[in-house]
């Protein structure tokens, strides 16, 4: 199978696995004060993101016609918006080493919706979802938004869809990928899915491409579980969205950057993929041994 295949393949296999713990999910129970604090937590984020959405699509009818693919100036509204999110929820957050200035992608381990806000409040990246989220109410307005780059199940599509992944990359996009697949409780690292890198070896990619993995970890508010933040299999997002909105406590997201891998110095995607897992899973892996 070439990597047009490859990638499609992969993405049915990401798209239709999910991780469950043998635990159940913690019970939510947030009280009189917790539901005022959804509320004074909750009416100002919504403002933040309709307002934020707003502004950015004003200005997408200004970038599109002058510089096409290139966003020059709408990227940092999703920045201050997600920066601002955290700080309305009260969340934590703080990043070390060296953000990436070559052209290529970033990955990254997956535990929450919290995610997309603690990844984008960093560093200016555009995510890769299933073509599904597009149609999603609210969330897929947000995601249509801010350039996400949706891949269909199709593999009819796949040389359309990969020729889509390398414009984006040329055009100077830092793609974003969860390559475990799926959410879990933010205590562990799956195994990395290979398959999602074959396309970075591609003739047209291979030479200028580099892969900068992070390691996202999150600490819980004092007195919470470990994995209070996390999200995964079948919990639904309204009751977890409360739970974080009505926390009398909250923790802290950090994030670490590893250094940037270069797709030509390795032979194929499986040792891509096990260098971006190892780097990921080892700093993750000090930090909960820290707690």
């Amino acid at each position: 199978m070439n990597a047009n295949g490859e990638f499609i393949a992969e993405h049915e296999a990401l798209s239709e696995s999910s991780w469950h713990s043998e635990d159940a999910p913690d019970p939510i129970e947030l009280g009189v004060s917790g539901w005022a604090l959804a509320i004074l937590r909750g009416v100002p984020l919504v403002v933040l993101l309709l307002g934020g959405l707003a502004i950015l699509l004003v200005l997408r009818l200004i970038e599109i016609p002058f510089f096409g693919l290139r966003r020059p100036v709408t990227p940092f509204i999703t920045q201050f918006v997600c920066r601002n999110a955290l700080r309305i929820l009260g969340i934590g957050f703080k990043g070390s080493g060296e953000l990436m200035t070559q052209r290529g992608a970033v990955v990254a381990n997956h535990s929450s919706w919290l995610d997309i806000f603690s990844l984008n409040a960093r560093k200016r990246v555009y995510f890769v979802s299933k073509a599904e989220v597009a149609k999603w109410p609210g969330i897929g307005w947000l995601a249509r938004a801010t350039g996400t780059v949706f891949i269909e199940r199709n593999r009819k599509k796949a040389r359309e869809q990969t020729l889509l992944f390398q414009e984006r990359l040329t055009a100077g996009h830092k793609l974003l990928f969860f390559p475990e697949g799926t959410s879990t409780d933010g205590l562990r690292v799956l195994p990395f899915k290979t398959t999602l890198f074959a396309a970075f070896f591609t003739d047209e990619l291979r030479d200028f491409m580099y892969v900068q993995p992070v390691s996202v970890i999150y600490h819980a508010p004092q007195g919470e579980p470990d994995r209070f933040y996390g999200w995964w299999g079948d919990m639904d997002f309204g009751p977890h969205l409360l739970k974080t909105l009505g926390a009398r406590r909250q923790g802290s997201i950090e994030l670490i950057y590893h250094t940037p891998a270069k797709v030509s110095d390795f032979a194929n995607r499986k040792e891509l993929a096990a260098h971006c897992e190892a780097a990921v899973r080892h700093a993750h892996s000090l930090a909960q041994l820290e707690k």
